[in-house]
């Protein structure tokens, strides 16, 4: 019987240790990444993207990948992710290569275009032209490496506490602005910076600036812009579809294994999809509250304007080029490839329908 007890005792103890290990090996498994933020988790689009790309990876994995969403200025500020990344004292940030501008004016062109391509053909650009190749060896010199995560839709161009009569009526604003399309205003006098989110409305309240832009009705709303400026211009020539990223460490990203890392790009192409299709859901709806609610009065810019902005623009490109050899590089990949698109593009074209037509 004590010959018994005693095997039973040692098996007993054999299972414990057994589980023990196993444990042990599961806490060793599982991931656990900080991902600071440039946008607040409760704004539409922008921010609800990145926690539901949270949940979706915590789903996927089981738990045994925390992508841990942290709020702007929690660990970083909201414009200074590429520093934070680059060094790893963030595995990653949640945020959009327009925001890196101060280091590489190129990486603009991964987020938006001005009078670019739509959804089909930028993303056809980025993974099939070569466009994410040049994003990534721009990032490869600071160690880092993207996957585009986030896509939304055509945005508005701006928000004005006054009609604009003329282009001569833009001389001398000072307007926040985003990425390329920020040049294109500089070309036609205006003095445009760049603003988080959420430091716009105390800039616009207090007339630090005159004007902005930002995204699209839906998300204009959460940040009440409407409250201090009425009238509400469109198209988005500078941004007809805007592409966010998940920018990481590259050695984070190379200590995964190739589960944990076909997990991050299955989420991310998934997050892609849905969030392209809430943004053209819930916009028309935000729109017409603006108008029948807020008292919004929606602009268009005239065909002429349209053309006035487009010239500039392509100065802007010329220019660019002649003085950034990767901008220079970029821009003839993606010049390239709407060449050789444009025979299919033309093909499928059919007549847009503008405010009211």
């Amino acid at each position: 019987m004590r010959s018994i007890h005693s095997k039973t005792l040692a098996a007993g103890v054999a299972a414990i240790v057994a589980v023990g290990a196993v444990a042990t090996a599961d806490a060793q498994e599982r991931v656990r990444w900080k991902m600071q933020s440039a946008f607040p988790g409760n704004l539409s689009h922008l921010g609800t993207a990145g926690v539901r790309l949270e949940e979706m990876v915590d789903r996927v994995s089981g738990g045994n990948f925390e992508l841990k969403f942290f709020e702007p200025g929690a660990l970083v500020p909201a414009l200074e992710c590429f520093d934070a990344v680059a060094i790893g004292s963030v595995e990653a940030c949640w945020t959009t290569p327009g925001y890196h501008t101060g280091k590489y004016p190129a990486l603009a062109f991964f987020t938006a275009v001005p009078f670019g391509p739509g959804f089909g053909e930028f993303h056809a650009w980025m993974i099939y032209g070569g466009g994410k190749d040049l994003q990534n060896e721009i990032y490869a010199r600071h160690n880092m490496y993207s996957l585009n995560c986030n896509t939304i839709g055509p945005e508005t161009s701006g928000w004005f506490r006054e009609q604009v009569g003329s282009l001569e009526d833009l001389r001398g604003l000072k307007m926040r602005f985003f990425g390329l399309g920020a040049q294109v205003m500089q070309k036609l006098g205006v003095s445009t910076q760049l603003l988080a989110g959420a430091d716009i409305y105390p800039a616009l309240e207090r007339g630090v600036i005159d004007a902005t832009e930002f995204s699209m009705p839906n998300m204009d709303i959460d940040l009440g812009f409407h409250q201090v400026a009425k009238y509400n211009y469109y198209p988005g020539w500078h941004q007809q579809v805007s592409v966010n990223e998940l920018l990481i460490n590259k050695e984070a990203w190379d200590a995964l294994d190739d589960q944990n890392q076909a997990i991050l790009e299955a989420a991310c192409g998934w997050n892609i999809y849905v969030n392209y299709a809430e943004t053209e859901a819930k916009n028309p709806a935000a729109m017409n509250r603006m108008l029948d609610e807020y008292g919004v009065t929606n602009v268009r810019w005239t065909d002429e304007e349209l053309a006035a902005f487009e010239q500039a623009w392509n100065e802007v490109l010329e220019e660019q080029s002649a003085e950034d050899e990767d901008f220079a590089r970029i821009a003839e990949s993606y010049q390239a490839f709407r060449k050789e698109y444009k025979t299919w593009g033309d093909a499928q074209a059919m007549k847009p329908t503008y405010l009211g037509q």
